[in-house]
């Protein structure tokens, strides 16, 4: 599974791509506070849609059910994206399927990390 499929639909008001871009590299920016490493490689980040209007909903998963930050880090990451100009609003749900593994981890994540 790739760390996130994303779904932009065009719209003459908004440019999907660079909306796009923009969000990965805000998600790069917030990283897990356990491991030090970024949402997007460490592969938690499931699903990234765009709506023409510039909505966004994420899918995104924790490395355990039991995380400490389960009920706050889904809002963190909701407040960051709505922070993006260009986005109207954004919706973060957290789940737990498929669950979180190793193998979600980018393959540049796995080497730093001694995993590869």
């Amino acid at each position: 599974m790739q760390p996130a499929e994303t779904n932009a639909i065009s719209s003459p008001g908004i440019n999907e791509e660079e909306l796009r871009e923009d969000i990965i590299t805000v998600l790069r920016t917030i990283y897990d506070p356990e491991i030090s490493v970024n949402i997007l490689d460490l592969g938690l980040i499931y699903v990234l849609d765009i709506d023409p209007d510039g909505n966004v909903e994420i899918e995104m998963t924790l490395t355990a059910p039991a995380c400490p930050v389960a009920g706050t880090f889904p809002g963190v990451v909701e407040s960051c994206v709505k922070q993006v100009p260009g986005v109207k609003d954004a919706h973060v749900e957290l789940v737990w399927e498929p669950p979180w593994s190793i193998d979600s981890m980018s393959e540049e994540v796995k080497l730093e990390l001694g995993l590869l």
